[in-house]
């Protein structure tokens, strides 16, 4: 934050200055009592096993400027202001919202069930051919993790691009009223996160709050391929671009290929025809290129600008990510795991091209509710119509994947561990073989990536 002091942070957050120096400069917001970088807001959040206000000492001693507080009413440290409010994170999320109206130029919002790290690098990357561009960072996409990121806005940047996730109801109508964007991406409605919502609907409905301040003229660029999201075309409550595969999309992929390396496409729209290539594997990045593109021509920036620098964009930690090392090639896409980008993953796999074989290292996905069971098991049904040598699979849940491919034949080896996982793939590889390794962050899928690269 700049030109920001401790009693601005009190009236934007509707506290109360309980001791210190009201004009104490504040430039930056933390919620790590540890990591503090010089005129520190420490923010202590109430999680459901440790509060943090027990280290708001902690704080002050490496390095904090200042701190919020629920729960002290009166403070007799002079030497640091303590502002005190009902409420630790809705003072965090005030402050976001407050620090967000400085910025006067367009602020992009994106949400999704799926893709919606690697979306918003996307549309990063192409705005930042001709514009600067402030993003979030990392994965800090929720109720604090956006606030937070609102407050390290680089006011001078062109653009903003935001990335904003939920988890229960309620919670996109919160963000979407602090971040207040101008232009929002949905890339798609899955079911992460249907055990919290209900159903698909639900989580339409919700991620739609998105567009809650929206008028009539503000944009709403969304997937025309979902079957969900196509039901807001001809809505006048926002302009709307649809982009996808489908002939009735306003941007399309067309003659999408592998060569080599290469994603190769040919986007369409009323202004004719672009032969353009990604070097991320997936035709679920097809998909995310499109929505950079929409969102490019929106700002001004050229589509030949936009399209070379998402040529050049190499994806995101963790995400699809494919690395050659030890006469192997690893597909690394452990950060998490839904149906959709389990789909998407085994799609790479089977496409990627090898003189080896293909061997599939899939662990539970969570957070799908009651359902789990079945939806792991369709995801195995559509896996095994997809080029695949060996599966391994880790997890009771996962255990429904491994039952699908074995109805149509393929070996399936059922793993005690990630120890065991890494043991049995270490055993059967050879060298020129594709490894994809994929399941949810809980599942810890790294270690087998690293047992194997250590191996």
């Amino acid at each position: 934050m700049k030109n920001v002091t401790a009693e601005m942070v009190a009236e934007a957050v509707q506290g109360k200055l309980l001791c210190g120096d009201p004009k104490q400069p504040i430039d930056k917001v933390s919620i790590d009592s540890r990591s503090m970088k010089g005129n520190d807001l420490f923010v202590p959040i109430i999680g459901a096993r440790v509060d943090s206000h027990r280290f708001i000492e902690k704080s002050f001693e490496a390095g904090a400027a200042a701190a919020l507080t629920s729960e002290h009413d009166a403070a007799e440290d002079a030497a640091h202001p303590w502002i005190r409010v009902d409420d630790t994170v809705g003072a965090l999320q005030a402050l976001g919202g407050w620090y967000r109206k400085r910025f006067a130029r367009p602020v992009i919002g994106i949400t999704g069930s799926v893709g919606k790290t690697t979306t918003r690098e996307m549309i990063a990357a192409a705005l930042s051919a001709e514009l600067r561009v402030t993003s979030t960072k990392g994965n800090s996409n929720s109720q604090v993790g956006v606030p937070l990121t609102l407050t390290e806005m680089d006011l001078s940047a062109d653009a903003a691009v935001m990335e904003m996730g939920m988890s229960y109801p309620g919670e996109m109508a919160r963000i979407a009223a602090i971040v207040r964007p101008t232009l929002a991406v949905v890339t798609n409605i899955g079911i992460s996160h249907i055990e919290n919502l209900g159903s698909r609907e639900n989580i339409c409905h919700e991620k739609m709050h998105i567009a809650d301040g929206f008028r009539g003229d503000q944009l709403m660029i969304l997937n025309g391929d979902d079957d969900l999201l196509v039901k807001y075309r001809g809505t006048d409550a926002f302009r709307t671009v649809f982009y996808g595969t489908g002939p009735d999309n306003d941007l399309r992929a067309e003659n999408i290929r592998v060569e080599g390396d290469w994603t190769c496409f040919d986007v369409v729209d009323r202004n004719g025809r672009m032969p353009m290539r990604l070097g991320v594997p997936g035709t679920h990045n097809v998909m995310n290129a499109l929505a950079a593109l929409a969102v490019a021509e929106e700002l001004g920036v050229s589509r030949e600008g936009a399209a070379k620098a998402l040529e050049d964009f190499r994806g995101f930690d963790r995400r699809l990510q494919i690395e050659h090392a030890g006469g192997y090639t690893y597909i690394d896409d452990t950060y998490n795991a839904s149906p959709a980008s389990v789909r998407a993953a085994l799609q790479v796999l089977g496409s990627v091209p090898t003189e080896g074989r293909r061997i599939a290292v899939l662990a539970d996905m969570l957070e799908l509710g009651p359902d789990s069971p079945r939806f792991h098991y369709e995801t195995g049904v559509y896996g095994a119509a997809l080029p695949v040598d060996q599966v391994y699979v880790i997890g009771e849940l996962a255990r429904n994947i491994g039952r699908a491919y074995e109805e149509k034949q393929i070996p399936v080896e059922y793993c005690e561990s990630n120890e065991d996982a890494a043991r049995r793939v270490n055993s059967f590889r050879r060298p020129g073989d594709v490894i994809l390794l994929k399941g949810s962050n809980g599942m810890h899928l790294g270690e087998v990536l690293r047992a194997l690269k250590d191996s």
